[in-house]
């Protein structure tokens, strides 16, 4: 127990990895996507929970409402599963709800195959090691990624959860974002400039799953 205990602070601790974003002024407009035959069903999931966060924020707060009930300090405590020790605790899930209930309702985003093969890599490269961050292990970074598979401008942008293979608590963990001081994974969520996303959940030794989200402004497919 003492072991599991402590694998569990260790990916809070990696969870709290921050988001990263590229802008690039362009004045492109994103082109539709309307299949996503390529994604699993929790790759669409996880899409569908960030366009309910997003056109819907004040619906995610209430989630995160019944969440923070299952606080006591900083431990995590759900019925039937193991304490999980926190870096904020409910601070940061009220701070959270604090935020949503004043966020405006932004625009839907819509898959792309290409920044979906990108986020595919990712996992790929790490799914069966112990790594965890942005570089991959082949040096790339997330938009020399992103543009192996088509052109994106304006701005983009990576989110990596470690830990959950459920959509909500993916999209919760990264909204919350505890132990991140700027908040980086939520303010990627909320840049009302994001329009197209791309998604990939995987196995990771370490913390069981672990899922990539790429954001981007505009991007075309190759």
């Amino acid at each position: 127990m003492k072991k599991a205990r402590n694998i569990l602070i260790i990916f809070l601790l990696f969870n709290a990895l921050s988001a990263l974003t590229l802008p690039v002024k362009s004045n492109e407009s994103p082109r539709r996507e309307e299949h996503s035959g390529y994604l699993s069903d929790l790759e669409r999931d996880v899409i569908d929970e960030l366009n309910l966060a997003r056109s819907h924020p004040e619906t995610y707060a209430d989630f995160l409402s019944q969440y923070s009930k299952l606080f006591v300090g900083r431990e995590l405590c759900e019925p039937g599963e193991i304490t999980i020790i926190t870096n904020e605790g409910r601070s940061a899930v009220n701070e959270a709800i604090r935020f949503l209930e004043n966020q405006k309702s932004l625009p839907t985003l819509t898959a792309s195959k290409g920044m979906s093969k990108a986020a595919t890599d990712m996992v790929r490269m790490q799914e069966t090691t112990n790594r965890t961050g942005h570089i991959g292990s082949d040096r790339s970074t997330f938009y020399d990624r992103i543009s192996r598979y088509g052109t994106w401008s304006g701005s983009c942008s990576e989110n990596i959860d470690y830990g959950y293979n459920s959509a909500r608590r993916i999209v919760m963990a990264l909204i919350i974002d505890d132990g991140v001081r700027n908040r980086g994974h939520r303010k990627s969520i909320y840049d009302q400039n994001f329009l197209r996303v791309g998604v990939a959940c995987g196995q990771h030794r370490t913390f069981k799953y672990m899922c990539v989200i790429e954001l981007a402004q505009s991007y075309s497919e190759k």
